[in-house]
């Protein structure tokens, strides 16, 4: 215990500056970390269940201008490749995520030039009209951002007209990296970093919850990700309408960035402990079995870690890399979380628990 000493404000609940997050990034082992992570989750989650969301990720479009380096999904408007799911097809989806006893649905898709606010509006409609109980967690940042553009009408405007259309969340996607340096050059063709910001803002100012991200293992640097943490931490300080921070190692293959070497999950595993440690404002800390696999997803639950994320009827995006996404059945799920030593839990989109298993 001498060694960790040194750790004891933290172990406190102290909460802990830019400078001090880089050090435990870059200058403490992996068992510290871990520990120090262990001993917070166990403060914000003394019931020692481990929980679980049953969705689907719908992806409506794979039409996209952004020309982000490291997605493989995206195709050029002129692409032959290119599709637009109809709305009969989208509703078809749902029943079957209705019919499996999912509660969450999760539309995404590439900024697409040729679908108004008014699809949006529609779709979200229709949805709500047929399956008034799912809750609709979609659209992200760069969506809502380049919605605002196309229709020139501000950022709270779209989001009012979504809002009142049936959308209930925001999932955290497009973030990447919340730093202009690492944007700039990953993902020129998004949001900046400071309209990421606002549409949460402004979400969680309307009465929405949303879910802060972040994709990593790339070109950033550790005080990158550093910042990335402050960015969402202030925001949460302000708001308070954050259920969760996810971050993602990148995957390559078919993207712009596969001279790159990926990541190896003892840097997740640090990168996740130590988004539990600085993320004090955060009650739930999303493990990631689709990056990481579902051995290294139930490690994450040791190390900060209080969710494993979802039982998907379908992955799309992850899946055009070369990376082989294996996705669990309810049954998978629940024994993995067990044999880490966790009670099982189905939750909803806000981490309401469902079911104890």
């Amino acid at each position: 215990m001498k060694k960790l000493s040194r750790f004891e404000h933290i172990l406190e609940g102290e909460r802990i500056s830019q400078e001090e997050a880089l050090e435990l990034l870059e200058n403490t082992d992996l068992a510290t970390l871990g520990y120090l992570a262990n001993e917070i989750r166990k403060k914000h989650h003394p019931e020692n269940i481990a929980t679980f969301v049953i969705d689907r990720n719908v992806n409506y479009t794979n039409v996209c201008v952004a020309g982000c380096k490291f997605c493989a999904f995206q195709r050029k408007p002129s692409s032959p490749d290119g599709y637009v799911l109809d709305t009969e097809e989208i509703l078809k989806k749902v029943k079957e995520l209705v019919d499996w006893g999912g509660t969450t649905l999760l539309m995404q898709g590439g900024l697409n030039p040729d679908l108004p606010l008014e699809f949006y509006v529609e779709l979200l409609k229709s949805i709500k009209k047929a399956f008034p109980t799912v809750q609709i967690h979609s659209f992200s940042a760069p969506e809502v951002v380049y919605l605002a553009k196309i229709e020139k009408l501000s950022i709270e405007e779209v989001l009012v007209e979504l809002k009142e259309a049936g959308l209930n969340s925001l999932p955290g996607g497009g973030a990447e990296i919340l730093s202009p340096k690492v944007r700039s050059f990953l993902s020129p063709g998004k949001c900046s970093v400071e309209e990421w910001e606002e549409v949460h803002r402004t979400a969680h100012r309307l009465g929405m919850t949303s879910t802060a991200t972040m994709m990593f293992g790339h070109v950033e640097e550790p005080i990158h990700i550093v910042e990335h943490l402050e960015r969402v931490r202030r925001i949460q300080d302000e708001t308070g309408g954050f259920t969760a921070f996810i971050p993602w190692t990148f995957k390559k293959g078919n993207t712009q960035l596969d001279y790159l070497e990926e990541t190896s999950s003892v840097y997740y595993l640090k990168v996740l402990a130590l988004s539990r440690i600085y993320l004090d404002n955060f009650k739930n800390i999303q493990s990631s079995h689709v990056t990481q696999t579902m051995q290294v997803g139930i490690v994450g639950l040791h190390f900060g870690a209080n969710d494993l994320g979802s039982v998907m009827i379908e992955e799309n995006v992850i899946s055009s890399t070369s990376y082989r996404v294996s996705i669990p059945k309810v049954e998978d799920m629940v024994e993995a979380i067990r044999s880490a030593g966790f009670i099982p839990a189905q939750r909803d989109t806000y981490y309401n628990i469902i079911r104890v298993f």
